[in-house]
């Protein structure tokens, strides 16, 4: 079941971010589909993206809350599978972190 759910999700990951690229452009911004994480029972899923520059990424997340309706009708035309699971974005900060611990590192090293 495991091997399942991680190839629908690969699946899941690939087409949410041709549909982004084709269908939903943030002018200045840079969307990226990093995973999906979908529930055993494969109702739902949470697509994790990230945004650049980070700066805007609540513009971004209204952008894509706004827009999830038509990701997701879209998603349900190119799957075929039996249930395809309800998406929700969200925003992977992981880059943010990243940043941050990069800057405390240089600020020691500095010192």
């Amino acid at each position: 079941m495991k091997n399942r759910i991680e190839r629908i999700n690969q699946l899941i990951r690939k087409k949410i971010a041709d549909i982004l690229l084709k269908e939903i452009f943030v002018k200045g911004f840079l969307i990226t589909v990093q995973s999906v994480d979908t529930s055993k029972d494969l109702k739902y899923a949470k697509v994790k993206v990230s945004v650049m520059p980070f700066s805007g990424w609540e513009r971004v997340v209204k952008i894509l809350e706004k827009q999830t309706s038509n990701v997701q009708n879209k998603l349900n035309s190119v799957i075929k599978i039996k249930f395809v699971p309800r998406i929700k974005f969200v925003i992977d900060k992981s880059e943010e972190r990243a940043d941050r611990i990069e800057a405390l590192l240089k600020k020691i090293k500095s010192n």
